[in-house]
């Protein structure tokens, strides 16, 4: 259930993405308080333009007591970070050694409901890639992470939206299995994609109304409203 507390925070990690700032006005439309971690000065405009208060933290240089000054008070961590791929090193860097430390921030904060982005197959593609392949740090980074978050008391939700596309949000989704297909009946012959605004929708919800507490949610978009699908 939805708390009435008008004064609810969230501190969204990588705030200048462009999940994050989809995230931002839609969490200040349900009440909440948004900050908004960014690394560079120069996006602070973009991010206040989303509703959210810019705070300017490089994730790669930021320590677990940085991160958790920044946490503390909020109700709620977003990770919607990323290296952006092409460099092995620094997407170990943020994807995983920058996630972990927010994993362990969070907790010391007292921020114990966290949202992590990942993506549908980062459970089994660490598997499936030859570790050569330009996708495998990555995947690799990503998979290691979320389950690192398992590990913990937190009480996480990992979302992990298809390939993500600029189409406006459905507000309906398709849950996907484990390995990120669509159950047999469901795929319609469509390409399984994401709309990045159906990210910031089911971030919103499960944030608003609690759901989907300690589970990884694998989606594409589909024909199910997202209150029923995460019911």
């Amino acid at each position: 259930m939805a708390t009435e507390n008008p004064n609810r925070r969230a501190v969204i990690v990588g705030g200048h993405g462009k999940i994050a700032l989809l995230t931002a006005p839609r969490l200040r439309g349900l009440g909440w308080e948004v900050r908004s971690l960014i690394r560079n000065p120069e996006h602070e405009a973009d991010v206040r333009e989303a509703g959210a208060e810019p705070l300017v933290l490089s994730l790669e240089e930021a320590s677990v007591e940085d991160l958790a000054r920044v946490f503390t008070g909020a109700d709620a961590v977003v990770f919607s970070a990323g290296a952006g791929g092409g460099n092995p090193a620094r997407t170990h860097a943020v994807d995983y050694e920058g996630a972990v430390r927010t994993f362990e921030a969070a907790a010391t904060a007292g921020a114990k409901r966290f949202v992590m982005v990942s993506y549908a197959r980062a459970g089994v593609d660490v598997d499936r890639l030859d570790p050569e392949n330009s996708f495998f740090p990555y995947a690799k980074a990503k998979h290691d992470a979320d389950a690192r978050l398992r590990e913990t008391e937190l009480d996480f939700t990992i979302l992990g939206p298809g390939r993500l596309t600029l189409e406006p949000a459905t507000e309906r989704i398709v849950l996907a299995e484990k390995d990120g297909s669509v159950p047999e009946g469901l795929a319609d012959g469509r390409e399984a994609v994401t709309s990045r605004e159906n990210v910031a929708a089911v971030i919103a919800h499960v944030l608003e109304h609690g759901a989907s507490l300690r589970e990884t949610v694998n989606f594409y978009d589909g024909e199910t409203p997202i209150a029923e699908a995460l019911a």
